[in-house]
């Protein structure tokens, strides 16, 4: 079995790689700040949990023990495909990016796929050392 066969690092690989569309879409958003009638596109938002179902039988679920908690609901947000964002603020042009929400944006997305670059390399050094080598 490859070590791209196992869930895990299959899931990992696809997060780094939703990071990386989803980088050059942000990349577009911010070139086009200025273009009348440009409206900004995301993606959808990456669900970890199912690019490793059956890796796991556990089963987690949330409860709101308080009327402060938040109820948390999950949806379908599976695949790469670009969406229109919903613009609260629109310029006079017609323009719905804000630069700095975007650049916002761009800084979560870097610390996103560090973290999980950074978890794939100590899983592989884990397997290195488990296999002992």
């Amino acid at each position: 079995m490859g070590i791209s066969q196992i869930p895990l690092f299959a899931a990992l690989t696809q997060k780094m790689q939703w990071h990386q569309t989803r980088q050059g879409l942000l990349a577009e958003n911010i070139a086009n700040a200025e273009t009348p009638e440009y409206r900004g596109r995301d993606l959808k938002e990456y669900n970890f949990a199912d690019e490793v179902s059956g890796f796991s039988t556990a089963q987690v679920t949330t409860v709101a023990t308080q009327k402060g908690h938040y109820a948390i609901a999950s949806g379908d947000t599976s695949g790469f495909a670009p969406t229109q964002m919903n613009n609260f603020e629109i310029t006079p042009e017609g323009n719905g990016v804000t630069l700095e929400d975007e650049m916002m944006k761009v800084s979560a997305n870097q610390m996103d796929f560090q973290a999980a670059t950074t978890l794939y390399t100590r899983s592989i050094r884990l397997m290195r050392t488990a296999l002992g080598r």
